[in-house]
């Protein structure tokens, strides 16, 4: 897989979920993929794919784990870790602003320089 696109944020300290997150950033498209964001709208809400790409080498020692808000530990599959045997993650985040190759978003739980893999619509129903 290859990124299409990078988060750019100024924010430091990420909310650990999307559903707890008021921060905004930007996902820059390479300019190859630019026809791609043509539909989406202000106000859209987008499913987000990345790679966490400052997560350290999945090793057994993290199919057990305890989330920060937990007082159990609990098996990878079942929490939002970004320690994973593949480190793919994904948030559904609101669009602000489209404009060229760059979209303005909220509700990140993404770090700056993060690739971005694929977007996705999110439909309510």
């Amino acid at each position: 897989m290859r990124p299409i696109g990078y988060l750019k944020t100024s924010v430091t300290e990420v909310p650990r979920h999307w559903r707890v997150s008021d921060a905004e950033g930007e996902i820059v498209i390479e300019d190859g993929y630019r026809a791609g964001l043509r539909d989406i709208r202000p106000g859209d809400r987008i499913v987000v794919i990345f790679h966490f790409h400052q997560s350290p080498g999945f090793s057994d020692e993290y199919l057990i784990q305890r989330p920060p808000h937990r007082d159990e530990e609990r098996g990878v599959f079942s929490t939002c870790s970004p320690i994973r045997p593949n480190p793919l993650g994904f948030s559904l985040v609101e669009v602000i602003e489209v404009q060229g190759n760059r979209m303005r978003v909220k509700g990140i739980d993404m770090l700056d320089g993060t690739p971005v893999l694929d977007i996705k619509p999110w439909h309510e129903d």
